[in-house]
């Protein structure tokens, strides 16, 4: 079995094992394996609608990548699938859209 023990002042707290091996864990225990179902939430728009926000503020790539502190390249790649944005400017594109944010996002 694969386990990555944490500890805390020296003692043990916390185990970590893979998905597959704590569903077996569960099923030889008598328990139902769990099924996580992944979490959507639909108040955030999509990091895809982020050009149809920006016009929707009638900003233009280069003010609204000036705002953000990027370059209005990056800020197109963005826009158009090629790059992901980091936390940092995910928040700020959504503080400048004036939207809920992207922080969870993968």
């Amino acid at each position: 079995m694969n386990v990555q023990v944490i500890e805390r002042d020296g003692a043990p707290e916390y185990a970590v094992l893979p998905w597959a091996q704590y569903q077996a864990l569960l099923q030889a225990a008598g328990r139902v394996p769990e099924v996580v179902a992944p979490v959507v939430d639909e108040s955030k728009p999509a990091l895809s609608e982020l050009t149809a926000l920006r016009e929707a503020k009638d900003l233009s790539v280069e003010q609204l990548a000036r705002n953000v502190g990027i370059s209005p390249h990056y800020l197109g790649m963005i826009e158009s699938g090629e790059r992901l944005p980091d936390a940092a400017i995910q928040r700020a594109l959504a503080w400048h859209l004036g939207v809920a944010g992207w922080e969870s996002q993968s």
